[in-house]
């Protein structure tokens, strides 16, 4: 089965292409000629991943899964959210982002935070959604050098490591996007 997972970010593809079972080959946008940004402009991280899908769906005939992510953290009233990528402009640039959350949560004492993502999937014109959530607090100094996004400033709750600080597999074990996946993989073994 030919299945596109229809993200631009080459993070998130390795991550989920290393689950992948071997009778399902994964697709990029890039290997079926899609280049262009597709638009999030849903209100929620559901929505998103939707637009993504239906967007692969309906511009390029494939079966496919997007996902959206946001990091919310409780203190801010949910933000960054469904704005967790361009949360500090619209350059999407992973150090402003943490640079500006860092500052907001500067004199706050309630750091718990939780990453949420959801996958939607276009399978032979139904649509599913699945999603996955890790639960932890943001530290006040970034910590590690692997992974991308939020992930040096992210503990997870139960571990003493970032997610930044964490080896793929460690990381794909018990993070939100990893979660949401093995959901997936198990409606595709059905």
């Amino acid at each position: 089965m030919k299945l596109v997972f229809a993200t631009h970010n080459a993070n998130k593809f390795r991550e989920i292409q290393n689950l992948m079972p071997d009778d399902i080959e994964l697709l990029s946008l890039s290997d079926i000629g899609c280049d262009e940004d597709i638009e999030e402009t849903g209100d929620t991280i559901d929505e998103n991943a939707m637009i993504k899908a239906e967007y692969v769906r309906n511009h390029y005939g494939y079966d496919c899964f997007a996902d959206d992510t946001g990091l919310e953290v409780q203190s801010l009233a949910g933000a960054p959210g469904v704005y967790s990528a361009r949360y500090a402009g619209e350059e999407k640039n992973d150090e402003a982002n943490i640079e500006k959350l860092l500052s907001q949560l500067e004199k706050r004492d309630d750091r718990t935070a939780r990453f949420k993502t959801v996958i939607a999937l276009n399978l032979k014109k139904n649509q599913n959604l699945f999603t996955g959530i890790c639960e932890g607090v943001i530290l006040k100094e970034k910590r590690g050098t692997k992974g991308f996004g939020y992930d040096p400033i992210f503990l997870p709750d139960g571990f003493d490591k970032s997610f930044a600080e964490m080896d793929l597999n460690e990381k794909t074990k018990i993070s939100h996007r990893g979660i949401a996946f093995r959901e997936l993989m198990e409606y595709l073994s059905q």
